[in-house]
């Protein structure tokens, strides 16, 4: 575990990210805006013409600034900043970018606890802190360490370990990917992966998603898995035999899974939506689903279906949700927020489904909100949103988003490590980029490569992290991207 106060500049990254070293600069910019300065020498014929051949196709700039490129502290919900970097450290940052504490160790996701949850200590986080150094071990070998986690933990502010598990899991290690929840008796749901033979499937192993809420003391109390529900959860015969014939061990690849917590519509009589019950959603197949506490049975699900704009339709709002694809961080906005008891999730239109959906020719996520009881959209977020492309804002895969107390949404553009917060019309009022970068095997087929992806990020209030902790609101004013120019050498 590191302190530090000093604040972390805006940089430009170059070549020098591909020994994993960061070249300190002076500049703070908006991140090279997508479009045409991503392809200015290409036509707009050979441009249509590359993205019809491949729907994920994303360009960026090899040298960008990173940390605060713009904040307007009037109209931002002013926090804390958590999450693991591609350095595989957990870092704490304030709004103009300074980092304020770090801890070395990578969560999937790191998560700051609520006070509420610890006792009244404030400055907790749940990371990864051991890895099984095997990269063949389970039945989806060559995976990054973040799937391979043999320890987890809750450290204290100075690092300290509070609470562990991994030697009362099953074989001896966690396998958590991807979420946590601490509960409020103190036992902690934990997402994991599980390897074993599922009747039916193709494969002779699969590596199935498994829930466990897991006692203080490290014994498993309740256990959920996805293979003992696939009945349940809308497909059609045709897909189920798709999904039994997957050639990849992590069918589902749940990505996200918490309990639902207080909301209006349990208040009103709808038992689906019981606090105690947990919210998860699948990757590679396209659905969000509702889990049964007490019965284990899916009593509510989003997809794998979803409806067709008529055509010619206008895009109004409320209106049914159409296609989602890939997605993550589904989850209902707590009570007490702008949007309380309704579905918010990061729709990133990346490639999946069983079949696989048809994707836009123009990549482009979304983020919407949307009443779960009439299963509408009732606001969303897009690039074109912010009066840019629509492709300007995009992660195929990872990031999430989280309403804020004010009415604005955070969201983290997970792929590219960019954090930024709208406003309800859709004004960025705040934007980061990660400086943090790392060597990964994701991202590439061939070898390792240099990334500032981010899996996820947290506000955080500043009141749950100890008293005194530093942090600084100076707004920051991008210099126009049209004609802002990086100085030659003299």
């Amino acid at each position: 575990m590191i302190t530090r106060t000093d604040t972390v500049a805006a940089t430009a990254i170059d070549d020098a990210t591909d020994r994993g070293e960061s070249r300190p600069g002076q500049t703070r910019s908006v991140k090279a805006i997508a479009g045409s300065a991503k392809m200015a020498a290409v036509t707009s014929n050979a441009l249509v013409a590359i993205l019809l051949t491949s729907l994920s196709v994303r360009a960026d700039p090899s040298v960008f600034p990173t940390a605060t490129t713009r904040y307007d502290p009037q109209k931002a919900y002013n926090s804390y900043i958590l999450f693991s970097g591609a350095d595989e450290k957990t870092h704490l940052v304030d709004m103009t970018g300074g980092e304020v504490h770090r801890w070395d160790h990578q969560g999937f996701p790191s998560t700051l606890l609520d006070p509420r949850l610890t006792g009244g200590k404030p400055g907790h986080v749940l990371v990864q802190t051991e890895t099984v150094s095997d990269t063949a071990t389970g039945t989806t070998p060559g995976q990054a360490s973040l799937f391979r986690n043999k320890t987890i933990a809750e450290l204290d502010w100075d690092g300290s370990t509070v609470w562990q598990w991994g030697d009362k899991a099953p074989g001896g290690a966690a396998r958590q990917h991807h979420d946590w929840s601490r509960l409020g008796n103190g036992n902690t749901l934990v997402l994991a992966s599980l390897d074993h033979p599922v009747a039916g499937f193709t494969l002779p192993s699969v590596q199935d998603d498994v829930i466990y809420e897991v006692a203080p003391g490290g014994d498993i109390v309740w256990r959920w898995v996805a293979s003992e529900h696939l009945d349940e959860l809308g497909f059609s015969a045709d897909e189920l035999a798709l999904v039994r014939k997957s050639p990849s061990a992590d069918y589902f690849h749940v990505n996200n899974m918490k309990p639902l917590g207080p909301n209006h519509w349990f208040d009103a009589g709808d038992q689906r939506f019981h606090p105690e019950n947990v919210i998860i959603d699948s990757r590679n197949a396209n659905f969000i689903a509702i889990i049964d506490k007490k019965t284990g049975k899916v009593v509510w699900h989003l997809g794998p279906h979803f409806a067709l704009p008529a055509p010619g339709a206008k895009a109004g709002l409320p209106r049914p949700v159409d296609q989602i694809s890939g997605q993550h961080d589904a989850h209902l906005i707590p009570a007490g927020l702008p949007g309380a008891g309704n579905l918010l999730v990061f729709d990133n239109q990346g490639e999946a489904g069983y079949p696989p959906v048809p994707l836009k020719v123009f990549p482009a996520s979304r983020v919407l909100e949307i009443n779960p009881v009439t299963q509408e959209i009732v606001w969303s977020y897009s690039g074109d949103d912010s009066g840019r492309p629509a492709w300007s804002f995009h992660s195929s895969f990872i990031s999430n988003a989280r309403r804020l107390p004010n009415g604005n949404t955070f969201i983290d553009e997970g792929m590219n490590g960019r954090f930024f917060q709208v406003t309800p019309q859709g004004d960025i009022v705040w934007e980061y980029v990660s400086p943090y970068f790392g060597r990964s095997v994701i991202g590439s087929e061939k070898r390792k490569v240099s990334s500032n992806f981010v899996y996820r990020a947290q506000p955080v209030p500043y009141d749950w992290v100890p008293a005194g902790t530093p942090h600084a609101e100076n707004a920051v004013v991008p210099p126009d991207p049209a004609s802002y120019r990086v100085p030659a050498a003299h």
